[in-house]
C-alpha cells in the first residue's frame, strides 16, 4: 500500500491507497501517518480498504510530506561507488554517517529555498528508508528486513560551500530549511521485492543529471539498518537517507549549482516523482 498526507501547509490529512493511483482517506481510522501507526495501527486501515469503509479521494492535491512526527534522520555520505568516485573520495570501509533535523523536511512539491549566501546548493536523489519497529543491537542484516515499514524518495539537497569549505563539518551545509523534501508517499515494503534493485533518476530544468541503481550502493540497505542499531536505537518513524549515485552538480567540473527559478524532477521506481522548484530564500 501507499501512505500519504494531503492538503493545505499545517492541515494535511492521511491518505491510504493503492498501485493503480486509488486513493482513501483515513481520517475516520487515524489522526494522522505517524510513528504509532508505523509501529502497528496498517491491519486496521488495509482491512478499512478491503471493506469498502473509507472515503474515495479523487483529488489529492498537494502532498505533503508522508509522515509525522519523525524522530531523527540519519544519513550515509558516499554510499555509492560512481558518487564516491566523481568527488574523488575513496571508498568507505565503513558507514559515513550525519543527520539532519527534522524540519528540513517538506512535501514533494515544495519549493525549496536557496540559503541567502549560497553559490553551490546541489541535489540528491535517494531512497529512504522508513523504520517501523525497533532495532536495537541487531545481530545480523537479515534481521533489518523485518524493521522496515516502508521506502520513500528523498531530496538530500546540500550546500556544498557550508558542507566542505565552512569548517568541514558537513551538519550546516545540509540543514538548511527545506532542504529534505520527502515524499510524495510511502510504499510499504511488503511491496518492494528487493530494495537494491531500484532505479533513481534526477533532472534539472528538463536535463537528466542523476540516472543510478540502488544495486551500485557500497552498503546495502538491509547493512545499513542492522549497522546503525549497533550505535543508535532505531524507532518508529525515524527514516534513513542512504545515499545518491553519480551526477550531482559537485562531481562535474564545470556543471551549474542550483539558482532561483530552476526546476528539479526525480524519481525512483515505485516510489513517485518529485517536482521542486528553487527560490531564494
Amino acid at each position: 500500500m501507499r501512505l500519504a498526507r494531503h492538503g493545505e501547509l499545517g492541515n494535511e490529512k492521511p491518505l491510504i491507497g493503492d498501485a493503480d493511483g486509488n486513493w482513501w482517506d483515513l481520517s475516520p481510522i487515524v489522526t494522522d501517518i505517524d510513528p504509532d501507526l508505523l509501529g502497528g495501527g496498517l491491519d486496521a486501515a488495509r482491512a478499512a480498504v478491503e471493506a469498502g469503509d473509507l472515503p474515495a479521494v479523487t483529488d489529492v492535491g498537494r502532498f505533503g510530506p508522508p509522515l509525522t512526527g519523525i524522530g531523527k534522520i540519519i544519513c550515509i555520505g558516499l554510499n555509492y561507488r560512481d558518487h564516491a568516485a566523481e568527488t574523488g573520495a575513496a571508498i568507505p570501509a565503513e558507514p559515513i554517517l550525519f543527520m539532519k533535523t527534522t524540519d528540513t523536511v517538506v512535501g514533494a512539491g515544495d519549493t525549496v529555498l536557496i540559503p541567502r549566501t549560497s553559490v553551490k546548493t546541489d541535489w540528491e536523489v535517494e531512497l529512504a528508508v522508513v523504520i517501523g519497529a525497533e532495532a536495537r543491537y541487531l545481530d545480523s542484516p537479515e534481521e533489518a528486513a523485518s524493521k522496515i515499514f516502508g521506502y520513500a524518495i528523498s531530496n538530500d539537497v546540500s550546500e556544498r560551500e557550508f558542507q566542505i569549505e565552512r569548517g568541514g563539518q558537513w551538519d550546516k551545509g545540509k540543514n538548511c530549511e527545506t532542504f529534505n523534501p520527502l515524499g510524495p508517499w510511502i510504499l510499504t515494503a511488503d511491496e518492494v521485492a528487493d530494495p537494491q534493485q531500484l532505479g533513481l533518476r534526477l533532472w534539472v530544468n528538463g536535463e537528466q543529471r542523476q540516472n543510478g541503481s540502488t544495486a551500485d550502493m557500497i552498503f546495502g540497505v538491509h547493512h545499513l539498518v542492522w549497522y546503525l542499531s549497533q550505535f543508535m536505537v532505531l524507532r518508529p518513524g525515524d527514516v534513513i537517507n542512504t545515499g545518491t549515485p553519480a551526477g550531482v552538480a559537485m562531481g562535474i567540473e564545470g556543471q551549474p549549482y542550483l539558482r532561483a527559478g530552476d526546476v528539479v524532477e526525480l524519481e525512483i521506481d515505485g516510489l513517485g516523482k518529485q517536482r521542486q522548484t528553487f527560490q531564494q530564500a
